[in-house]
């Protein structure tokens, strides 16, 4: 499958479905939207699943790993070591995702698009490494356009093997240090928006690092000069590999018509480089949370969506998508198992 065969599959949501997920939610036994955002939810995954009444029940969240060359300018306050170890801890459970997933009732898929190391066959790890890294976005495109769209029909091909396992919901999660930066980057690119107002402390950088961060950020898009009408060229010159491949995982998602539960900052990143490339995608789209890092309203606002929880979240993982798909499982149970008020013999509202 190329890129274009992959975008043309995603289909505007089932207005049929709509209407009579809207016709039920009408008649359940409470006043009508008294549910508020739990019923527009549960009308909203009935348009993109086609069904009146969906089911989540086979939950899905991939944990995609990726370095970064821009590591090496001092953008993050971890070393670059840690993305190899955090994927070992996620496969050994040991995750902030891994607890939440369990919480959920969602398995955790864990793909290596580009970590900066060779990492062993371990039972759940899906390797799908493009190269050991990208390049220096504040010197050096960050990858070639051939590797950004290899990268995100790999992204898709984990999505295609687990459809095979049962998939009715997607979220997104990432690992990689440094990943704030082409994600800041990237947000700048389409929303045209100073590097000031969108990049944030990642891991924890203090004010001085902060400063520097942007000016790396404002060097990376003035050297380069992504094209926001051109969303591979974006991606290209300053993503990354983990970005791309959830960008493919969430094109992938729709195409098969699921949700795809959005999680924070680097994944909301993947889901604007999506909309780009397939702006048909944007209604399969739920995002989770606001997080905490400076910038992520504005890239919310971009995309036309509004989060479901706010928690002060700055994780990534997948942990804000994690709880974010309880609600949305919670609001198609409310959809599917509540009586109406024919079927409870309750006395609905009177007319007039």
């Amino acid at each position: 499958m190329n890129l274009t065969d992959l975008i043309v599959q995603i289909q505007p949501l089932d207005e049929d479905a709509m209407a009579a997920a809207r016709a039920r939610q009408d008649q359940l036994t409470k006043p009508q939207g008294s549910l508020g955002r739990l019923e527009e939810l549960a009308i909203q995954i009935a348009g993109m699943t086609g069904q009146a009444r969906p089911r989540l029940q086979h939950k899905v969240i991939t944990v995609m790993a990726g370095d970064h060359g821009v590591a090496a300018e001092g953008v993050s306050a971890f070393p670059q070591e840690v993305t190899p170890q955090m994927v070992l801890n996620f496969l050994n459970g040991g995750a902030a995702i891994n607890a939440l997933a369990r919480h959920v009732g969602a398995r955790v898929v864990v793909v290596d698009m580009g970590v900066a190391a060779d990492l062993p066959d371990l039972p759940g790890l899906v390797k799908k490494k493009i190269a050991f890294g990208t390049a220096n976005m504040a010197h050096s495109p960050a990858m070639t356009r051939a590797q950004a769209e290899q990268a995100i029909l790999a992204g898709a091909e984990v999505v295609e093997a687990e459809m095979a396992r049962g998939l009715d919901v997607l979220g997104t999660g990432d690992m990689g240090i440094a990943n704030t930066t082409p994600s800041a980057a990237i947000a700048a690119a389409f929303t045209g928006q100073d590097p000031a107002s969108i990049v944030g402390r990642g891991t924890g950088l203090d004010d001085a690092g902060v400063q520097h961060k942007i000016d790396v950020v404002r060097r990376a898009l003035a050297r380069h000069q992504p094209d926001p009408a051109d969303a591979l060229d974006v991606l290209a010159k300053v993503g990354g590999f983990e970005i791309a491949g959830l960008t493919g995982a969430i094109l992938a998602t729709a195409a098969h018509r699921r949700p795809v539960v959005v999680d924070g900052f680097i994944s909301t990143a993947a889901a604007m480089i999506a909309a780009g490339l397939a702006p048909a995608v944007r209604p399969y789209l739920i995002a989770s949370h606001h997080s905490q890092e400076q910038g992520h309203a504005i890239m919310l606002d971009w995309l036309g969506l509004k989060p479901l929880l706010d928690l002060n979240l700055r994780l990534g993982e997948g942990t804000g998508a994690a709880l974010a798909i309880s609600l949305a499982e919670a609001a198609c149970k409310v959809l599917d198992e509540m009586a109406t008020f024919a079927e409870a013999a309750v006395a609905g509202k009177k007319a007039g």
